[in-house]
């Protein structure tokens, strides 16, 4: 989960004649001086306040200015988004663009407009895309949504804590972990990693376990369900041990919430979380974050680290009234006088799918958040290595992975759990 954060200094000098900027761009005509169009944006509210803001109170009037077209930016509150983009696309009614989160692009494909054009133009403009970028928003061989971040789900610990072990590094396998885990538990730092029901912080760091053992839920084409395995059970055996050598009892209801308050109260000394946590406490625990780090995943048996794909994306909805005022919109915003401020105003919290950004100075501002960055090369979409669908989306809202450990973890055989998740999973993929 999230944190808040304050504006950037730099962000002065990264605003230069943003206006001037759009003035080109869109080069607005008579009838638009005279009227001013509207398009609306659906988002959800972020945790990074200032991010919002900015787009309101900066970005939104900017374009307004030089394009005559009025931007509503219309917030969701947390949780609820995906029930709004639902009733806008069966109503056909409602606002023109969506924020879209990991694979919704394949959800509502026939909803989205083709966005291919400007993917390849910005992609183009920019050092191209990312890999993992493509995997959440290419459908059917179109860009249904433009690219805009990462929220990623990676290792947070304590630095002062941990050297009262001995260890100074993050450790780089999951053994590794477990060992360090086990004397911090005994010394009064147990880690806290969530097992129960919210909506990140359980599958970000449960997929990439999985994964790391060799474990998968089906084939590369989704069609066969290979997750009974012995990879599977190797993963499954490791949760139960670390979560009892190393973890209070607690995480097994905890939600996305729990483990910011946790590692802030100091009752935890190391979870898997986005880069909130730190953002928060340089707000309001500067001693605590002092002594905070980020790390990327632990390498599993495999030899590999994987990390969990948070996609932000954009799309079009096919309702849009004007289409082509929606695309000029979308074509001034990912210009880097515009976009390099906004993501700027979210304090390196959504790691941009550009590689154009791989030096961007919020890296620079704070090095700590580096591994965010980094870790794009190795996120995947719940579900990989099968392709996004209904069906992985159904995996995921049913937390048949998230169970299948979290029953594990609290007293159920390695046996039962794999048998029960692999029963529904054939279920959801309609395999035998």
């Amino acid at each position: 989960m999230t944190g808040f954060a304050q504006p950037m200094s730099r962000r002065g000098f990264l605003g230069f004649s943003a206006g001037a900027a759009a003035a080109a761009l869109v080069r607005p005509g008579p009838a638009a001086a005279q009227k001013a169009q509207t398009l609306s944006i659906l988002h959800e509210s972020s945790f990074i306040k200032t991010f919002d803001e900015y787009f309101r109170q900066t970005l939104a009037p900017e374009y307004e200015k030089a394009a005559g077209v009025r931007i509503n930016y219309e917030l969701a509150s947390v949780g609820s988004l995906q029930t709004r983009v639902t009733t806008v696309a069966e109503t056909g009614s409602g606002p023109d663009i969506t924020l879209n989160f990991f694979n919704w692009p394949y959800l509502y494909d026939e909803k989205y407009v083709d966005l291919s054009d400007i993917a390849a133009e910005i992609g183009g403009q920019n050092g191209g895309w990312y890999q993992s970028a493509k995997e959440a928003t290419f459908v059917n061989g179109r860009w249904k949504a433009l690219p805009f971040g990462n929220v990623g789900q990676l290792m947070v610990w304590r630095t002062d804590w941990f050297a009262e072990i001995g260890v100074h590094r993050f450790p780089g396998t999951w053994d590794e972990l477990l060992e360090a885990g086990t004397k911090l538990k005994a010394r009064g730092h147990p880690f806290g990693f969530e097992l129960g029901h919210g909506f990140g912080d359980n599958h970000g760091w449960l997929y990439p376990l999985l994964w790391s053992y060799g474990g998968r839920e089906v084939d590369k084409e989704g069609k066969a369900v290979v997750l009974d395995s012995a990879e599977t059970a190797r993963a499954v055996d490791f949760c139960r041990t670390f979560f009892r050598q190393t973890m209070v009892e607690d995480v097994l209801g905890w939600t996305d919430p729990s483990n910011n308050k946790a590692f802030l109260g100091q009752q935890i000394s190391c979870t898997n979380n986005a880069s909130s946590i730190l953002w928060a406490a340089k707000r309001d625990f500067p001693e605590i974050a002092k002594v905070i780090d980020q790390s990327q995943n632990p390498k599993g048996p495999t030899g590999q680290r994987y990390h969990l794909l948070n996609s932000w994306s954009h799309s079009i909805f096919t309702h849009t009234p004007d289409r082509a005022a929606a695309q000029a919109f979308f074509r001034w915003l990912m210009q880097k006088p515009q976009l390099s401020r906004w993501y700027e105003a979210g304090d390196a919290y959504y790691a941009p799918f550009l590689h154009g950004y791989d030096d961007a100075p919020m890296w620079k501002a704070e090095p700590r958040n580096i591994p965010y960055k980094e870790s794009l090369a190795t996120s995947h979409l719940p579900g990989w290595p099968g392709p996004a669908s209904r069906a992985m989306s159904e995996s995921v809202s049913k937390y048949v992975v998230v169970d299948m450990f979290a029953k594990a973890c609290a007293g159920a055989s390695t046996r039962d759990v794999i048998k029960t998740a692999t029963a529904q999973i054939k279920q959801i993929y309609g395999a035998s």
